[in-house]
């Protein structure tokens, strides 16, 4: 019949692939939700699958109620937000010389940047330079070492390689300088290309653990993950009476600062796809 949907062979299949990754992908999600809003005696007995059993806000309670844990959340909160802008910034300003073909050097330093892929100093040595900064325990020890990460930096260069020269030189005509082409035109065209990488940046200093459990020697200045790690790998946990006779189950507290941690991303995510979307297309149009 005309109008008639076929399912051809590719479909079928391709759909039954992505509904199972669909499902590996949920059901973490799902589970840790349930065991976070699930009795103690539930969890200990393995009664929790997909639904909490026994519902209460137990786990949640006691993570307000303890201080390392908010503040934890808002040192994350702080460092993500001022990474994510000194990451922006730096990239979109070295990215636009790189993209210009008349750069001198210009394949030297983009080959130099590129190795940056493959070679490195080493942790020790970066240690040593961020201790020469007198940055150790600070927040710059944790934004500043990675104000510049490679493949965002290559990929927002690719996008302003593909944007209209024409603007440039009408912007040149007018008398206006590279900076001022830069801030006052390319930036702002841009904001797809930056939203996406952006994402990216959030979610690298979001989940970002390793650094500053190497740079931080303050317990209060913590970030969530490390927090989240100690728990989740060292069995950090206290006692705690639940309605005076019965121990709140580690494991509860684990997955629901786990789901707390999971929140801002779940909030923040929905509003920057279509930027990363349309971001990715127009990276690989000309004009």
């Amino acid at each position: 019949m005309v109008g008639e949907k076929r399912w051809s062979l590719f479909t079928i299949f391709n759909t039954l692939i992505l509904s199972a990754v669909a499902v590996a992908t949920l059901y973490p999600v799902i589970y840790i939700i349930a065991i976070s809003f699930s009795e103690s005696s539930a969890i200990a007995q393995g009664k929790v699958f997909l639904w909490p059993v026994g519902f209460n806000l137990d786990a949640y309670r006691y993570i307000f109620s303890e201080d390392r844990i908010p503040s934890a959340y808002l040192n994350t909160i702080l460092y993500t937000a001022l990474g994510t802008l000194i990451n922006l910034v730096m990239t979109a300003v070295a990215a636009y010389p790189l993209s210009r073909p008349g750069l001198f050097w210009r394949k030297f330093f983009v080959i130099g940047i590129v190795l940056t892929m493959f070679l490195n100093g080493g942790m020790i040595p970066t240690y040593l330079v961020v201790d020469k900064l007198g940055l150790l325990n600070s927040i710059w020890a944790i934004v500043l070492p990675n104000a510049i990460w490679t493949m965002e930096l290559l990929i927002l260069k690719s996008f302003y390689e593909n944007m209209s020269e024409s603007l440039r030189e009408s912007a040149i005509l007018d008398g206006a300088t590279e900076f001022r082409i830069l801030w006052s035109i390319i930036i702002p065209l841009s904001k797809p290309a930056l939203a996406s990488i952006g994402l990216f940046y959030f979610m690298g200093h979001w989940n970002s653990y390793f650094l500053p459990m190497i740079y931080l020697n303050d317990v209060d200045k913590y970030p969530l993950q490390v927090v989240l790690r100690d728990m989740l790998i060292l069995q950090y946990a206290e006692e705690s009476q639940v309605e005076g006779t019965k121990a709140l189950m580690p494991d509860a507290v684990k997955n629901a600062t786990i789901f707390i941690s999971m929140i801002p991303v779940l909030l923040i995510y929905p509003f920057a796809q279509k930027y990363f979307a349309k971001g990715v297309m127009l990276g690989s149009e000309k004009g």
